[in-house]
Protein backbone atom coordinates (compact mmCIF):
# COMPACT_ATOMS: atom_id res chain seq x y z
CA UNK A 1 0.00 0.00 0.00
CA UNK A 2 1.18 3.47 -1.30
CA UNK A 3 1.56 5.75 1.93
CA UNK A 4 -0.19 9.05 1.21
CA UNK A 5 -0.24 11.75 3.68
CA UNK A 6 -1.58 15.79 3.48
CA UNK A 7 -1.14 18.94 4.87
CA UNK A 8 -4.30 21.09 5.11
CA UNK A 9 -3.82 24.46 6.51
CA UNK A 10 -6.49 26.99 6.55
CA UNK A 11 -5.84 29.97 4.54
CA UNK A 12 -7.07 32.36 7.12
CA UNK A 13 -3.17 33.34 9.45
CA UNK A 14 0.03 32.56 9.01
CA UNK A 15 1.46 29.02 9.50
CA UNK A 16 2.56 28.69 13.21
CA UNK A 17 5.37 26.59 15.22
CA UNK A 18 2.42 24.51 15.78
CA UNK A 19 1.04 24.05 12.29
CA UNK A 20 4.51 23.68 11.19
CA UNK A 21 5.33 20.97 13.33
CA UNK A 22 2.55 19.15 11.75
CA UNK A 23 3.00 19.81 8.53
CA UNK A 24 6.85 18.04 9.00
CA UNK A 25 5.97 15.08 10.50
CA UNK A 26 3.16 14.22 7.96
CA UNK A 27 6.06 14.92 5.52
CA UNK A 28 8.62 12.77 7.38
CA UNK A 29 6.11 10.12 7.56
CA UNK A 30 5.64 10.04 3.51
CA UNK A 31 9.07 10.37 3.16
CA UNK A 32 10.35 7.17 5.24
CA UNK A 33 7.97 5.15 3.74
CA UNK A 34 8.11 6.70 0.11
CA UNK A 35 5.12 7.70 0.04
CA UNK A 36 2.92 10.31 -1.43
CA UNK A 37 2.98 13.96 0.22
CA UNK A 38 -0.06 16.36 -0.41
CA UNK A 39 -0.73 20.08 -0.21
CA UNK A 40 -4.11 21.39 0.15
CA UNK A 41 -5.40 24.87 1.21
CA UNK A 42 -8.63 24.88 2.77
CA UNK A 43 -10.24 28.05 1.64
CA UNK A 44 -13.85 28.08 1.72
CA UNK A 45 -13.93 30.80 4.26
CA UNK A 46 -14.35 33.05 2.06
CA UNK A 47 -14.53 36.09 4.68
CA UNK A 48 -11.42 35.21 6.49
CA UNK A 49 -9.46 33.92 3.57
CA UNK A 50 -6.49 35.93 2.41
CA UNK A 51 -4.10 35.59 -0.46
CA UNK A 52 -1.75 36.79 1.37
CA UNK A 53 -1.67 34.00 3.48
CA UNK A 54 -1.83 31.59 0.76
CA UNK A 55 1.44 33.52 -0.26
CA UNK A 56 3.26 32.82 3.79
CA UNK A 57 2.12 29.09 3.61
CA UNK A 58 3.22 28.39 0.31
CA UNK A 59 6.82 30.52 0.91
CA UNK A 60 6.80 29.28 4.52
CA UNK A 61 7.11 25.75 3.06
CA UNK A 62 9.43 26.49 0.63
CA UNK A 63 12.30 28.07 2.71
CA UNK A 64 11.87 24.97 5.19
CA UNK A 65 12.84 22.72 2.32
CA UNK A 66 9.29 20.93 2.89
CA UNK A 67 8.21 19.81 -0.81
CA UNK A 68 5.02 18.31 -2.37
CA UNK A 69 4.14 15.96 -4.31
CA UNK A 70 0.62 16.79 -5.50
CA UNK A 71 -0.68 19.77 -4.88
CA UNK A 72 -1.32 22.67 -4.10
CA UNK A 73 -5.48 22.15 -4.15
CA UNK A 74 -7.53 24.76 -3.39
CA UNK A 75 -11.14 23.65 -2.20
CA UNK A 76 -12.52 26.82 -3.30
CA UNK A 77 -12.13 25.31 -6.86
CA UNK A 78 -13.47 21.78 -5.42
CA UNK A 79 -16.99 22.92 -4.88
CA UNK A 80 -18.19 20.40 -7.82
CA UNK A 81 -16.88 17.59 -5.87
CA UNK A 82 -18.47 18.57 -2.37
CA UNK A 83 -21.56 19.57 -3.96
CA UNK A 84 -21.93 16.26 -6.32
CA UNK A 85 -21.44 14.17 -2.76
CA UNK A 86 -23.72 15.95 -0.93
CA UNK A 87 -26.20 15.62 -3.11
CA UNK A 88 -25.61 12.00 -3.72
CA UNK A 89 -26.24 11.85 0.80
CA UNK A 90 -29.56 13.53 0.31
CA UNK A 91 -30.33 10.92 -2.35
CA UNK A 92 -29.66 7.92 -0.15
CA UNK A 93 -31.06 9.45 2.79
CA UNK A 94 -27.94 9.69 4.77
CA UNK A 95 -28.02 13.86 4.81
CA UNK A 96 -31.35 16.19 4.70
CA UNK A 97 -32.05 19.32 4.68
CA UNK A 98 -32.60 21.28 7.81
CA UNK A 99 -35.01 24.66 7.44
CA UNK A 100 -34.68 25.35 11.21
CA UNK A 101 -34.57 29.47 11.52
CA UNK A 102 -31.52 31.05 13.57
CA UNK A 103 -33.82 32.01 16.01
CA UNK A 104 -35.61 28.20 17.08
CA UNK A 105 -32.03 27.08 17.30
CA UNK A 106 -30.76 29.93 20.08
CA UNK A 107 -33.99 29.13 21.50
CA UNK A 108 -33.44 25.30 21.72
CA UNK A 109 -29.63 25.88 22.52
CA UNK A 110 -30.64 27.88 25.82
CA UNK A 111 -33.06 25.71 27.07
CA UNK A 112 -30.87 22.30 27.09
CA UNK A 113 -28.01 24.63 28.82
CA UNK A 114 -30.57 25.60 31.08
CA UNK A 115 -31.59 22.50 31.61
CA UNK A 116 -27.74 21.40 32.17
CA UNK A 117 -27.81 19.40 28.81
CA UNK A 118 -25.07 19.07 26.03
CA UNK A 119 -26.54 21.56 23.43
CA UNK A 120 -27.56 19.77 20.35
CA UNK A 121 -29.84 20.05 17.12
CA UNK A 122 -32.85 18.27 18.24
CA UNK A 123 -33.05 16.29 15.12
CA UNK A 124 -37.01 18.24 13.73
CA UNK A 125 -36.31 18.27 10.14
CA UNK A 126 -34.68 14.78 10.15
CA UNK A 127 -37.65 12.72 8.71
CA UNK A 128 -39.38 15.28 7.83
CA UNK A 129 -41.15 14.36 4.24
CA UNK A 130 -43.67 17.25 4.36
CA UNK A 131 -43.43 19.88 1.37
CA UNK A 132 -44.72 22.94 3.31
CA UNK A 133 -40.88 24.33 3.90
CA UNK A 134 -39.71 24.07 -0.01
CA UNK A 135 -39.05 27.43 -0.58
CA UNK A 136 -37.30 28.27 2.11
CA UNK A 137 -33.58 28.86 3.20
CA UNK A 138 -31.88 25.42 4.55
CA UNK A 139 -28.78 23.99 5.23
CA UNK A 140 -28.19 20.05 5.15
CA UNK A 141 -26.99 18.15 7.80
CA UNK A 142 -25.29 14.89 8.04
CA UNK A 143 -27.90 12.15 9.53
CA UNK A 144 -25.79 10.40 12.15
CA UNK A 145 -26.37 7.26 13.55
CA UNK A 146 -28.26 7.94 17.19
CA UNK A 147 -27.11 4.72 18.19
CA UNK A 148 -24.02 2.73 19.34
CA UNK A 149 -20.07 3.81 19.29
CA UNK A 150 -17.14 5.31 16.75
CA UNK A 151 -13.81 3.62 17.62
CA UNK A 152 -10.84 4.12 16.15
CA UNK A 153 -7.04 3.31 16.94
CA UNK A 154 -5.14 6.49 16.82
CA UNK A 155 -1.14 5.87 16.23
CA UNK A 156 -0.16 8.46 18.77
CA UNK A 157 -3.28 8.12 21.47
CA UNK A 158 -4.70 4.37 21.12
CA UNK A 159 -8.33 3.22 21.17
CA UNK A 160 -10.64 5.92 21.48
CA UNK A 161 -14.34 5.68 21.69
CA UNK A 162 -17.25 8.27 21.18
CA UNK A 163 -21.12 7.19 21.81
CA UNK A 164 -22.94 8.04 18.74
CA UNK A 165 -25.71 9.65 20.93
CA UNK A 166 -23.39 12.65 21.99
CA UNK A 167 -22.49 13.29 18.74
CA UNK A 168 -24.75 16.29 16.79
CA UNK A 169 -26.21 16.01 13.15
CA UNK A 170 -23.54 18.31 11.64
CA UNK A 171 -23.87 20.38 8.99
CA UNK A 172 -22.60 19.70 6.00
CA UNK A 173 -23.65 22.88 3.79
CA UNK A 174 -24.26 26.03 4.95
CA UNK A 175 -27.47 28.35 3.35
CA UNK A 176 -25.31 29.94 1.30
CA UNK A 177 -24.87 26.58 -0.54
CA UNK A 178 -21.01 26.55 0.66
CA UNK A 179 -20.25 23.26 1.92
CA UNK A 180 -18.24 22.83 5.51
CA UNK A 181 -14.77 22.28 6.95
CA UNK A 182 -15.57 19.04 7.78
CA UNK A 183 -17.37 17.66 5.09
CA UNK A 184 -14.48 19.29 2.77
CA UNK A 185 -11.84 17.51 4.53
CA UNK A 186 -13.68 14.08 4.08
CA UNK A 187 -14.28 14.36 0.83
CA UNK A 188 -11.08 15.74 0.03
CA UNK A 189 -9.23 12.88 1.99
CA UNK A 190 -11.06 10.37 -0.09
CA UNK A 191 -10.85 11.91 -3.39
CA UNK A 192 -6.67 11.98 -3.04
CA UNK A 193 -6.87 8.34 -1.22
CA UNK A 194 -5.64 9.88 1.69
CA UNK A 195 -4.28 6.77 3.51
CA UNK A 196 -2.90 8.44 6.95
CA UNK A 197 -4.43 11.71 8.49
CA UNK A 198 -1.59 12.95 10.58
CA UNK A 199 -2.99 16.57 12.38
CA UNK A 200 -3.37 18.32 15.47
CA UNK A 201 -5.56 16.93 18.50
CA UNK A 202 -7.90 19.74 18.56
CA UNK A 203 -10.09 17.60 16.28
CA UNK A 204 -10.28 14.10 17.68
CA UNK A 205 -13.78 15.65 18.48
CA UNK A 206 -14.00 16.08 14.14
CA UNK A 207 -12.75 12.51 13.81
CA UNK A 208 -16.02 10.29 14.72
CA UNK A 209 -18.64 12.60 13.02
CA UNK A 210 -16.02 12.12 9.80
CA UNK A 211 -15.68 8.53 9.82
CA UNK A 212 -19.64 8.04 10.54
CA UNK A 213 -19.60 10.52 6.98
CA UNK A 214 -17.10 7.96 5.35
CA UNK A 215 -18.85 5.13 6.50
CA UNK A 216 -22.63 6.16 5.24
CA UNK A 217 -20.50 6.72 1.69
CA UNK A 218 -19.23 2.90 1.98
CA UNK A 219 -15.79 4.24 1.86
CA UNK A 220 -12.38 2.89 3.56
CA UNK A 221 -11.27 4.75 6.70
CA UNK A 222 -7.74 6.67 7.30
CA UNK A 223 -5.53 5.78 9.87
CA UNK A 224 -5.57 8.99 12.22
CA UNK A 225 -2.88 10.21 14.50
CA UNK A 226 -3.57 13.31 16.72
CA UNK A 227 -1.01 15.61 17.47
CA UNK A 228 -0.29 17.48 20.83
CA UNK A 229 -0.72 21.11 20.73
CA UNK A 230 1.55 23.83 21.01
CA UNK A 231 1.66 26.36 23.53
CA UNK A 232 2.85 29.38 24.90
CA UNK A 233 4.39 29.90 28.46
CA UNK A 234 0.60 30.98 29.72
CA UNK A 235 -0.24 27.61 28.28
CA UNK A 236 -2.68 29.09 25.52
CA UNK A 237 -2.41 27.38 21.99
CA UNK A 238 -0.48 29.53 19.40
CA UNK A 239 -3.01 31.43 17.35
CA UNK A 240 -2.45 31.26 13.46
CA UNK A 241 -3.44 34.93 13.24
CA UNK A 242 -1.03 36.29 15.42
CA UNK A 243 2.15 37.46 13.23
CA UNK A 244 4.33 37.02 16.29
CA UNK A 245 4.68 33.43 16.01
CA UNK A 246 4.51 33.01 12.11
CA UNK A 247 7.48 30.40 10.95
CA UNK A 248 8.60 33.30 8.84
CA UNK A 249 8.90 35.71 11.54
CA UNK A 250 11.95 33.47 13.00
CA UNK A 251 13.33 33.79 9.37
CA UNK A 252 13.47 37.32 9.83
CA UNK A 253 15.34 37.23 13.31
CA UNK A 254 17.79 35.13 11.63
CA UNK A 255 17.32 31.79 12.56
CA UNK A 256 18.30 29.07 9.93
CA UNK A 257 16.31 26.29 8.85
CA UNK A 258 17.78 23.38 9.67
CA UNK A 259 17.66 25.16 13.62
CA UNK A 260 13.62 25.50 13.23
CA UNK A 261 12.80 21.74 11.49
CA UNK A 262 15.40 20.31 14.15
CA UNK A 263 13.15 22.36 17.10
CA UNK A 264 10.01 21.41 14.92
CA UNK A 265 10.98 17.33 14.98
CA UNK A 266 11.94 17.85 18.88
CA UNK A 267 8.60 19.25 19.90
CA UNK A 268 7.04 15.87 21.04
CA UNK A 269 9.31 13.62 19.74
CA UNK A 270 12.32 11.94 20.45
CA UNK A 271 15.10 9.00 19.18
CA UNK A 272 16.75 7.82 22.49
CA UNK A 273 18.82 10.67 23.78
CA UNK A 274 19.87 11.95 20.17
CA UNK A 275 19.21 15.63 19.74
CA UNK A 276 20.31 17.41 16.56
CA UNK A 277 18.66 15.53 13.42
CA UNK A 278 19.99 16.06 9.76
CA UNK A 279 17.58 15.77 6.91
CA UNK A 280 17.95 12.62 5.78
CA UNK A 281 18.31 11.37 9.58
CA UNK A 282 14.93 12.73 10.34
CA UNK A 283 13.31 10.52 7.42
CA UNK A 284 15.31 7.27 7.88
CA UNK A 285 13.81 7.60 12.03
CA UNK A 286 11.11 9.50 11.98
CA UNK A 287 7.72 7.07 13.76
CA UNK A 288 4.70 7.99 14.74
CA UNK A 289 4.75 5.43 17.68
CA UNK A 290 7.13 7.73 19.84
CA UNK A 291 5.24 11.03 19.51
CA UNK A 292 4.14 12.56 23.00
CA UNK A 293 0.95 12.68 24.30
CA UNK A 294 0.99 15.86 26.07
CA UNK A 295 1.39 19.64 25.40
CA UNK A 296 4.67 20.96 23.94
CA UNK A 297 5.51 24.16 25.39
CA UNK A 298 7.52 26.96 23.28
CA UNK A 299 10.54 27.39 24.06
CA UNK A 300 12.72 30.33 22.42
CA UNK A 301 15.63 29.87 24.61
CA UNK A 302 15.95 26.38 23.37
CA UNK A 303 15.17 27.23 19.65
CA UNK A 304 18.15 29.36 19.96
CA UNK A 305 20.21 26.61 21.29
CA UNK A 306 19.26 24.68 17.99
CA UNK A 307 20.63 27.87 16.01
CA UNK A 308 23.84 28.84 17.74
CA UNK A 309 24.44 24.94 16.97
CA UNK A 310 24.25 24.84 13.52
CA UNK A 311 25.22 28.02 13.12
CA UNK A 312 28.71 26.89 14.58
CA UNK A 313 28.77 23.46 12.75
CA UNK A 314 27.07 23.97 9.48
CA UNK A 315 29.91 25.25 6.47
CA UNK A 316 29.63 28.52 5.77
CA UNK A 317 29.21 28.42 1.87
CA UNK A 318 26.83 30.40 -0.47
CA UNK A 319 23.67 30.02 0.96
CA UNK A 320 24.61 31.18 3.85
CA UNK A 321 26.20 34.02 2.88
CA UNK A 322 23.36 35.11 0.70
CA UNK A 323 21.39 35.03 3.84
CA UNK A 324 23.49 37.11 5.84
CA UNK A 325 23.81 39.58 3.01
CA UNK A 326 19.77 39.88 2.85
CA UNK A 327 19.90 40.67 6.56
CA UNK A 328 22.31 43.15 5.73
CA UNK A 329 20.25 44.54 3.44
CA UNK A 330 17.42 45.14 6.02
CA UNK A 331 20.36 46.93 7.45
CA UNK A 332 21.04 49.41 4.39
CA UNK A 333 24.52 47.45 4.79
CA UNK A 334 25.53 46.80 0.96
CA UNK A 335 28.49 44.24 0.61
CA UNK A 336 29.11 41.81 -2.13
CA UNK A 337 32.40 41.25 -1.28
CA UNK A 338 31.90 37.36 -0.29
CA UNK A 339 35.48 36.81 1.64
CA UNK A 340 35.06 39.60 3.73
CA UNK A 341 31.24 38.29 5.22
CA UNK A 342 32.46 34.70 5.07
CA UNK A 343 35.43 36.27 8.09
CA UNK A 344 32.34 38.04 9.62
CA UNK A 345 30.43 35.08 9.89
CA UNK A 346 33.14 33.14 10.96
CA UNK A 347 34.49 35.43 13.78
CA UNK A 348 30.93 36.06 15.40
CA UNK A 349 29.19 32.85 15.26
CA UNK A 350 30.80 31.56 18.27
CA UNK A 351 29.32 35.17 20.10
CA UNK A 352 25.93 35.14 18.20
CA UNK A 353 22.81 32.62 18.54
CA UNK A 354 21.12 34.22 15.05
CA UNK A 355 22.18 35.88 12.02
CA UNK A 356 20.24 39.30 12.70
CA UNK A 357 22.49 39.01 15.87
CA UNK A 358 26.16 38.87 14.06
CA UNK A 359 24.79 41.84 12.05
CA UNK A 360 24.40 44.15 14.54
CA UNK A 361 27.70 43.39 16.22
CA UNK A 362 29.59 43.46 12.86
CA UNK A 363 28.17 46.93 11.50
CA UNK A 364 31.11 48.72 12.32
CA UNK A 365 32.90 46.44 9.76
CA UNK A 366 31.18 48.92 7.09
CA UNK A 367 30.56 52.10 8.73
CA UNK A 368 32.91 54.41 10.21
CA UNK A 369 32.90 55.03 14.25
CA UNK A 370 30.75 58.26 14.22
CA UNK A 371 30.63 57.65 18.30
CA UNK A 372 32.81 56.51 21.09
CA UNK A 373 31.66 56.44 24.64
CA UNK A 374 33.40 59.10 26.83
CA UNK A 375 34.17 56.48 29.46
CA UNK A 376 35.71 54.21 27.35
CA UNK A 377 38.36 56.67 26.11
CA UNK A 378 38.83 57.74 29.99
CA UNK A 379 39.45 54.26 30.96
CA UNK A 380 41.60 53.45 28.06
CA UNK A 381 43.42 56.41 27.15
CA UNK A 382 46.08 58.20 28.42
CA UNK A 383 48.25 61.42 27.48
CA UNK A 384 51.45 59.64 26.69
CA UNK A 385 50.01 57.15 24.32
CA UNK A 386 50.32 59.81 21.65
CA UNK A 387 53.92 58.99 20.59
CA UNK A 388 52.92 55.30 21.16
CA UNK A 389 50.05 54.85 18.50
CA UNK A 390 52.22 57.33 16.45
CA UNK A 391 54.65 54.73 16.34
CA UNK A 392 51.85 52.13 15.88
CA UNK A 393 50.50 54.35 12.81
CA UNK A 394 53.90 54.75 11.11
CA UNK A 395 54.26 51.22 11.35
CA UNK A 396 51.28 50.17 10.02
CA UNK A 397 51.67 52.77 7.11
CA UNK A 398 54.76 51.50 6.09
CA UNK A 399 53.13 47.76 6.37
CA UNK A 400 53.31 45.86 2.75
CA UNK A 401 51.60 42.62 3.74
CA UNK A 402 48.40 43.45 5.41
CA UNK A 403 47.39 40.68 7.72
CA UNK A 404 46.37 39.79 11.07
CA UNK A 405 49.55 38.32 11.89
CA UNK A 406 51.42 40.91 10.51
CA UNK A 407 49.70 42.94 12.67
CA UNK A 408 49.63 41.40 16.04
CA UNK A 409 53.38 40.81 15.40
CA UNK A 410 53.54 44.58 15.27
CA UNK A 411 51.58 45.26 18.35
CA UNK A 412 53.37 42.40 20.20
CA UNK A 413 56.86 44.07 19.46
CA UNK A 414 55.49 47.73 20.48
CA UNK A 415 54.53 45.81 23.89
CA UNK A 416 57.71 45.20 24.23
CA UNK A 417 59.59 48.11 23.12
CA UNK A 418 57.35 50.25 25.76
CA UNK A 419 57.36 48.06 28.64
CA UNK A 420 53.17 47.90 28.42
CA UNK A 421 51.00 44.88 28.38
CA UNK A 422 49.17 43.59 25.15
CA UNK A 423 45.84 44.82 26.15
CA UNK A 424 47.00 48.08 26.53
CA UNK A 425 47.49 48.35 23.10
CA UNK A 426 44.61 46.41 21.84
CA UNK A 427 42.36 48.17 24.38
CA UNK A 428 42.40 51.91 22.48
CA UNK A 429 42.84 50.31 19.25
CA UNK A 430 39.74 48.25 19.65
CA UNK A 431 37.46 50.96 21.09
CA UNK A 432 38.62 53.16 18.13
CA UNK A 433 37.97 50.24 15.99
CA UNK A 434 34.50 48.97 16.44
CA UNK A 435 33.13 51.36 19.38
CA UNK A 436 33.18 49.19 21.92
CA UNK A 437 35.46 47.00 24.59
CA UNK A 438 34.82 43.61 23.93
CA UNK A 439 35.33 42.37 20.55
CA UNK A 440 37.11 39.16 18.70
CA UNK A 441 41.00 39.45 17.83
CA UNK A 442 41.57 43.14 17.22
CA UNK A 443 44.48 42.19 14.64
CA UNK A 444 41.75 40.04 13.23
CA UNK A 445 39.44 42.80 12.75
CA UNK A 446 41.53 45.20 11.64
CA UNK A 447 42.44 42.65 8.63
CA UNK A 448 38.99 42.69 7.74
CA UNK A 449 38.39 46.48 7.85
CA UNK A 450 41.68 47.05 5.67
CA UNK A 451 44.48 49.35 5.77
CA UNK A 452 43.23 52.47 4.99
CA UNK A 453 40.02 52.34 6.97
CA UNK A 454 41.94 51.15 10.32
CA UNK A 455 44.52 54.54 10.03
CA UNK A 456 41.79 56.36 9.82
CA UNK A 457 40.30 54.91 12.84
CA UNK A 458 43.88 54.91 14.33
CA UNK A 459 44.09 59.10 13.10
CA UNK A 460 41.15 59.82 15.27
CA UNK A 461 42.62 57.64 18.44
CA UNK A 462 45.50 60.39 17.84
CA UNK A 463 42.95 63.30 17.72
CA UNK A 464 41.75 62.06 21.11
CA UNK A 465 44.76 61.49 22.97
CA UNK A 466 45.21 64.57 22.94
CA UNK A 467 42.21 65.54 24.73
Amino acid sequence: MEIRTRFAPSSTGYLHIGSMRTALYSWLFAKRFNGTFILRIEDTDIKRSNPLFVKNILKTLKWLGIDWDEGPYFQSKRLFLYKKNINKMLKIGAAYKCYCSMNRLKKIRLLQILKGEKPRYDQKCRNMFSNKYINNDYVVRFKNPNHGTVMFHDQIRGKIIFNNIELDDLIIQRQNGMPTYNFCAIIDDLDMNITHVIRGEDHINNTPRQINILKSLNAKIPTYAHVSMVVDNNKNNLSKRKNSSSILAYKKEGFLKESILNYLLKLGWSYGNKEFFYLEEMKKLFSLQTINKSSSTLNIKKLLWFNYHYLNTLPINNDLINYFKKHLYKSKIFCEDEVKLKRIIEIFRKRCKTLKEIVLKSQFFFYDIKYIDKKLINKYLFINYKSIFTVIYNKLFDMKYWNDKNIMILIKTISLQFQLSIQQICMPLRIFMTGTNNSPSISIIMDIIGKKESLKRIKKLLYYSDK
